[in-house]
Parts: structure tokens; C-alpha cells; sequence
């Protein structure tokens, strides 16, 4: 079940992010030369959505993988700005909050 649910964040990390993109490019539209609402109308609601559910699964892995209270802090703020979810995951990842961290591979020494 953890791994399903680290699996499901990665995802909601991700996705939250291209939603993020689809919403700037709405928003350029919206407020730009052609002054058409239908970006901002679809990816308002499907960014909203994400960001929910982005949120919510960051406190599933917290409790999970029993992070501390400020990296649970900074995983929810890092919804906040565009594409921060996406740094923080991969950041997570490498520090070994989502798993296993990656093995370190070390310069073989001579024996004797």
C-alpha cells in the first residue's frame, strides 16, 4: 500500500505541474491578443482539482514515511509556485524520503 500511495504522489506531483503549464498558457491567452477565456475555463478547475489532490497525498506520505512537520510544510508549499512539485519530488527522491535511496556507487579500493 505505501508504494501504490508514493506511486500516486510522484503522479499527482507531476501532473499537478502539467497543469500548472496548461493554466499559464490559459492565462496568456485570456490576458493577451486574443482574449479568449476557454484556457483558463479548462485548466482552472483540472489545476484546482490536482493541486487538492496533490495536497492531500502529501499528507498521506508524510504520515506514511514519517516525515517531520517542515518537510511536510515545504511539500505543501511547494504547490503553491509553478513546477515546484515536481523539484520537490525529485528531491525527495534523492534523499530517500520516497523509498530506498539510490544506491552511492563508490570507486573500488585495493584489497591488501
Amino acid at each position: 500500500m505505501r508504494e501504490k500511495t508514493t506511486r500516486l504522489f510522484v503522479a499527482a506531483a507531476i501532473a499537478e505541474a502539467f497543469s500548472w503549464a496548461g493554466l499559464l498558457a490559459g492565462m496568456a491567452v485570456k490576458y493577451g491578443p486574443p482574449r479568449n477565456e476557454l484556457g483558463v475555463q479548462v485548466f482552472g478547475p483540472v489545476h484546482g482539482a490536482l493541486f487538492v489532490v496533490y495536497g492531500l497525498l502529501v499528507l498521506v506520505v508524510a504520515r506514511q514515511r514519517r516525515w517531520s512537520l517542515w518537510r511536510t510544510a515545504v511539500a505543501l508549499a511547494c504547490a503553491v509556485p509553478p513546477f515546484a512539485t515536481v523539484l520537490f519530488e525529485r528531491w525527495a527522491r534523492r534523499r530517500g524520503l520516497l523509498g530506498e535511496p539510490a544506491p552511492v556507487e563508490r570507486p573500488l579500493t585495493p584489497v591488501g
